[in-house]
């Protein structure tokens, strides 16, 4: 079945359907991810965008119940080059059309993604369509241009927890899956990395659309987690008395959120915390600090960021429109990592208070593994600062 991407300036791409049908709106951006669409697809920060991938050949090693990143996909559509039908993995459960289906996005493959990707990057990240309903262009067109952007747009009530939570998953193991730990009790296994050790440290994570890598990677550093809501008061949080507290992931535009901003003010000074990519952005707000939109984002997994401490260049991956104004940062805050193709801000840490934060994602899925370091830097100054 034919479909068209329809973006607000008046560029359009004819292809054919893959998925769900209907229409689909939103911010269109693009990934440069060369494996990992599942992931992707199930990565909250993606809520109300179309995601567009530069790598050609998507579909290839299906999807299955492993590699999901959250409870479901929060993208609105999918676009890629060429799609295969048909996968071939041992993994695989199922082909990628099946699952788009079954949660309801639209997809448009056979357009070329090149000229899609070269065109957002000369006129930016914008507004888009997909459709199977219509062949109107210009009514496409228009339903692009009046859809709402994402500035000034809460997205994280959309994909936040309902309740709070306690984790008690580990990392992968190619003979056993996931590693699984009951409270402090270990359900050991015997592989060649060992058994899932028991926690040593609890963590209040606030939940702005927090990738489940995320909190394999905390409970794997020995941490016990207890997931929140994103509104919940800083008040509710400390009374849990945690060793640290840690800020998540998600979607859209920071300045959208004022109630997390304002938590995280409250909690500065009482505990440890540990920031990712939107939980970044929301500590260098409460830190004092502005964010802007930029013009395209970082979507992708080889994106090199130099750590301004020890002179290191990371190859992250990273998944964000918005950053923290490096101007902005005064006083207490110091700039710890850097963007190396763009100079935007990539870490922040307070100069005397254990607190620290990052743009990109070193719990990748998908993506590198150079900033792994980062849980062990967390649990190290929980530790230090226990009981002050």
């Amino acid at each position: 079945m034919k479909a068209i991407l329809a973006l607000a300036d008046g560029r359009c791409y004819e292809g054919s359907a893959f998925g769900a049908l209907g229409e689909a709106l939103g911010e269109v951006v693009f990934n440069t991810s060369m494996t990992g669409y599942q992931e992707i697809l199930t990565d909250p920060s993606y809520e109300g965008q179309l995601v567009a991938m530069t790598y050609p050949q998507i579909g290839n090693v299906g999807v299955n119940l492993e590699d999901v990143e959250s409870r479901r996909p929060f993208l609105r559509g999918f676009i890629v080059k060429d799609y295969t039908a048909a996968p071939s993995n041992w993994r695989a459960a199922q082909p990628l059309h099946e699952y788009m289906q079954q949660h309801s996005i639209v997809g448009i493959q056979g357009i070329d993604t090149r000229s899609l990707v070269r065109h957002l990057r000369d006129t930016g990240a914008q507004q888009g369509i997909i459709s199977t309903q219509t062949s109107s262009i210009d009514e496409l067109i228009a339903k692009a241009k009046h859809a709402p952007g994402l500035v000034g747009v809460d997205l994280v009530k959309n994909v936040t927890c309902a309740e709070a939570y306690d984790w008690n998953e580990g990392l992968w193991e190619l003979d056993g899956g996931y590693k699984k730990r009951n409270g402090a009790a270990v359900k050991a296994r015997k592989s060649k990395k060992g058994s899932f050790s028991a926690p040593a440290f609890s963590v209040v994570a606030y939940d702005f659309g927090i990738k489940y890598n995320i909190l394999r990677n905390l409970a794997e550093s020995g941490c016990s987690v207890r997931v929140v809501p994103a509104s919940m008061p800083a008040e509710d949080v400390l009374a849990l008395n945690p060793d640290g507290i840690f800020l998540s992931n998600g979607p859209g535009d920071p300045d959208a959120v004022p109630y997390a901003k304002e938590n995280v003010e409250k909690l500065v000074g009482k505990k440890p915390i540990f920031g990712i990519c939107l939980g970044h952005q929301i500590l260098g707000l409460a830190l004092g600090g502005t964010t802007y939109k930029l013009k395209f984002g970082h979507h992708g997994g080889n994106q090199p960021v130099m750590d301004l401490t020890t002179r290191k260049v990371e190859i992250t991956s990273q998944n964000h429109g918005f950053a923290v104004d490096a101007d902005s940062l005064k006083g207490a805050v110091e700039l710890t990592h850097v963007n190396l193709n763009d100079n935007t801000v990539e870490g922040l840490a307070h100069r005397d208070l254990p607190i620290f934060s990052v743009q990109y994602h070193p719990e990748a899925s998908p993506g590198p593994h150079d900033a792994n370091y980062l849980f062990k830097r967390f649990t190290d100054l929980m530790a230090k600062h226990r009981g002050k």
